[in-house]
């Protein structure tokens, strides 16, 4: 009978102890991964939770829960500022629209305006605002003798001033202003404005730019030869009246009367 070595004896001995231990390892895994599966499906059935929000702050909630406006408001609202504006308007005093002579007058001013200014201030010619047409002519016919004429028609026929010889702050002399000269405007002294035409530039003049009262002071005046129903405009107008037939007025030029004489009636 042949004897084992004892060294191979114990390495028999150590390779079966190490077999029956990863035999018992082995077993012992389903033990300890096994439950793993109940586990996730235990978790898979648990349910979400949603985030918990912040309430809103009253204004948002107060603009989230405030009707919308209706799509056919828009085009209201667009016009709004026209409707705004219309209505203001309406609330305005509106001017009168000026018609008769003072009309005619509106629309020949324009040729003064370089000299007398817009607003009758002033500049190469004299100011006419603030009542110097009145101080200057107090009776409209003088005042219509000296545009019809002019500076030089005046000078040529030797009368030395114009309009109210005792004016305050003196007569008023054709030259006097600056050396400036008053241009004829008169169609048969050399200017371009019929005498209808001039009878509503002298009444534009007095009661728009020189601001004679048409109800007060000058009311005579004003319904006499400005007014829409004045019969000397109307009569100009269709050639039955002259300035030559007119009392005070003529066509040659002459010296003015003072606010305290009558215009001669012949």
């Amino acid at each position: 009978m042949t004897e084992i070595p004892e060294h191979l004896l114990k390495r028999s001995r150590d390779r079966k102890a190490g077999g029956a231990s990863s035999d018992a390892g082995a077993a012992a895994v389903p033990a300890t991964t096994e439950p793993a599966a109940p586990v996730a499906r235990a978790a898979a059935e648990i349910p979400a939770q949603k985030p918990v929000s912040k309430p809103d702050a009253p204004h948002v909630a107060a603009a989230k829960s405030r009707g919308r406006i209706p799509y056919w408001a828009m085009g209201t609202l667009a016009l709004m500022p026209i409707f705004l504006f219309m209505y203001v308007r309406g609330l305005q005093p509106q001017k009168a629209e000026a018609s008769g002579p003072i009309a005619i007058g509106i629309e020949q001013y324009g040729a003064c305006a370089s000299c007398h200014g817009a607003d009758g201030g002033g500049g190469a010619g004299r100011v006419l605002k603030d009542g110097e047409s009145q101080k200057t002519f107090p009776h409209i016919e003088d005042m219509l003798n000296w545009v019809y004429n002019g500076t030089e028609a005046y000078e040529a026929a030797g009368v030395a001033s114009y309009g109210d010889p005792n004016r305050e702050g003196g007569a008023h002399y054709p030259r006097s202003y600056n050396g400036s000269a008053m241009p004829a405007q008169g169609s048969m002294a050399g200017g371009a404005l019929t005498e209808y035409e001039i009878l509503g530039l002298v009444c534009h003049i007095r009661y728009d730019i020189s601001g004679a009262d048409e109800t007060g002071e000058w009311a005579e005046e004003y319904e006499k030869w400005c007014s829409e129903e004045s019969a000397i405009f109307l009569g100009l107008e269709d050639g039955s009246v002259t300035f030559e037939s007119l009392p005070g007025v003529g066509t040659a030029p002459r010296l003015g009367t003072s606010a305290d004489q009558e215009i001669a009636a012949g």
